[in-house]
């Protein structure tokens, strides 16, 4: 096979029955429990990030009194330390060799760290202290640490769990189906809350019910994930020490991994300006704070249920256009709340669903296409560097999230906007137009950055073949060309 046939452009495609029968082939993959096992402490970790988005940020600047700059800059500045984090990880556990495996050690340590700290952010009051800025910002840094040794490890062991182009996007649905379990499970306990009154649904109450079932179910998943699977055998130990930052600039120079990282960054973005102002929208603008927690209970029961779906639809359209489609419908949707008037509770359940059965598709899709990327980087290069893909991919999704939070309440309150106040026409206008346009723009720009992208079912069939048989490509510098290694 030459390095011309490898690396066929965009437009030399196979029939549709070719596609069908590289379906066939691969159809084989991870039984579902083994999988499930696998998957299951993603849960658990998505339950720790919901609240970190919407939850916590009000809670800390309302209840607690630090006021919105402060708790902004704050959250923004621990998802930068976490982002910086996640790299060194990812690299660190590529290299690690144990007679547990490469990411069985990391997972195992950072558990205990992701719980302790949880503990001390959702509920500061069993430590017997009333928490301020140094408190909420070392805590946050503790955290981060500890949910990077579990997430960045578990993300790169289920990219590896299979090589086959098909069956990633299988377990990226696993992933995204028990993301989606544990933020119905987090979310269902503050609506229930609601429900038995105001005094029984205080803040205070909710974030302590969603830091003990966080807790709670971290350690059974976790233990699930390192007794009952078993990782792929390690690759050779590298002959160099691992050093992420040396990395870093080869990884940045993939023009692939960047759309991938680009375009995640912008779904993020959109998600989590929608995230962290749905609360303050449901509450002041729609006028039903009553019903803000249902709301965002009903988009993700609809969201346990879309994974499957997308996936469906990848098998029909590939991983990147699948993206694309979701992005635009999301853009869509997110339009739509322009229309929303107070008291137009009809049309806001319709958009909160709608925004539910689509929201998944973007971050799935896309993780499934990393595990791609890094086979086409080991064939170009002889590395396997895929932890440290995962984790520049986190990094991505992370920064999105510290964006979203540290520009979007800041924002709202420069618009005039002020939390638990009676709010003028004018700054909740301008609440709405922040939570319609930014994710609107958002998930347009991750529509486009994914537009021409060439890693499809067809070319990563010949990548991985390629690998099988021992090969694999290096950049020839001096004519800027593939060429094979010797």
């Amino acid at each position: 096979m030459t390095t011309e046939n490898l690396f066929l452009g965009p437009t030399a495609r196979r029939p549709l029955r070719a596609r069908t029968a590289h379906r066939a082939a691969t159809a084989q993959g991870p039984s579902a429990w083994r999988l499930a096992a696998l998957t299951a402490s993603f849960g658990p970790l998505a339950a720790a990030g919901l609240p970190l988005a919407v939850y916590l940020p009000p809670y800390y600047a309302q209840n607690l009194g630090l006021g919105l700059p402060l708790v902004g800059a704050i959250f923004m500045l621990s998802r930068i330390w976490d982002a910086i984090s996640d790299p060194v990880i990812g690299s660190l556990s590529d290299a690690t060799r144990s007679r547990f495996g490469r990411r069985k050690p990391w997972i195992a340590a950072g558990a205990p760290v992701f719980g302790i700290a949880a503990a001390a952010i959702f509920a500061p009051s069993l430590f017997g202290v009333h928490p301020g800025a140094l408190w909420l910002g070392a805590w946050l840094a503790v955290f981060f640490l500890g949910w990077t040794m579990i997430q960045i490890p578990l993300s790169a062991w289920a990219g590896e769990i299979s090589s086959q182009y098909e069956q990633r996007s299988r377990v990226a649905t696993y992933v995204q189906s028990a993301t989606a379990i544990g933020l119905l499970s987090v979310l269902v306990l503050p609506a229930l809350l609601d429900r038995l009154g105001p005094q029984v649904g205080s803040a205070e109450a909710k974030t302590l019910s969603m830091g003990g079932f966080i807790i709670a179910t971290v350690v059974p998943t976790v233990v699930a994930a390192l007794l009952l699977v078993r990782e792929p055998p390690s690759p050779p130990r590298p002959a160099t020490r691992a050093n992420p930052w040396s990395a870093l600039p080869l990884l940045l120079r993939e023009p692939l991994l960047l759309r991938i990282l680009a375009s995640d960054f912008a779904v993020t973005l959109g998600q989590a300006v929608r995230g962290s102002l749905f609360v303050f929208f449901v509450s002041a603008y729609a006028g039903r704070p009553d019903l803000a927690a249902g709301l965002f209970l009903l988009q993700f029961i609809f969201g346990v249920f879309a994974a499957p779906l997308w996936l469906r639809i990848s098998y029909r359209l590939g991983k990147h256009r699948t993206v694309i489609a979701a992005e635009l419908l999301q853009a869509a949707i997110n339009l739509g709340l322009l229309t929303v008037a107070p008291g137009s509770l009809a049309l806001l359940v319709g958009l909160t669903v709608a925004q539910g059965l689509s929201q998944s598709a973007g971050n799935l899709m896309l993780r499934a296409t990393v595990a791609d990327v890094a086979d086409k980087h080991r064939l170009e290069t002889g590395h396997d560097r895929t932890g440290l893909f995962f984790s520049v991919f986190s990094l991505a999704t992370k920064m999105g999230s510290a964006a979203a939070v540290g520009i979007a309440l800041p924002l709202i309150a420069l618009l005039g906007f002020k939390p638990g106040h009676v709010n003028t026409p004018e700054a909740l206008e301008s609440l709405k137009l922040v939570f319609a346009l930014g994710p609107a723009l958002a998930h347009l720009a991750s529509a486009a950055l994914m537009t021409g992208f060439n890693l499809d079912a067809i070319r990563h069939g010949e990548i991985r073949r390629a690998l099988e048989g021992g090969a694999h490509l290096a950049r020839d510098s001096a004519e800027g060309r593939l060429a094979p290694a010797e």
